[in-house]
């Protein structure tokens, strides 16, 4: 797998994961006071199977850590990499 470089585009409102120069993937997020809503996470056909999704949720949780964000994840493979990601955990909210 070629590098993947995952970089905060504010104003689409998405972290992207680009391959070669290339769009691989994106989670779409909103963006609240108090957290960032996960909201969708998509991986371009080309690049599935790859590690695509996994490298941009860690690049995009390790980012909200940098800023000392929180996050909601409610794109279900967010979840989902959440589970099986506990050193995360620290970052997630609930929607109380």
């Amino acid at each position: 797998m070629a590098d993947v470089t995952v970089v905060d585009n504010g104003a689409r409102s998405r972290y992207e994961a680009h391959v070669d120069g290339r769009l691989a993937g994106h989670i779409q997020y909103h963006r609240t006071s108090r957290y960032l809503d996960f909201l969708h996470t998509q991986v371009e056909p080309e690049f599935e199977g790859r590690g695509v999704g996994s490298r941009l949720a860690a690049g995009a949780l390790d980012d909200v850590r940098a800023h000392r964000g929180r996050v909601l994840a409610t794109c279900p493979f967010i979840r989902a990499y959440l589970q099986r990601h506990p050193e995360y955990a620290d970052l997630v909210v609930t929607r109380a």
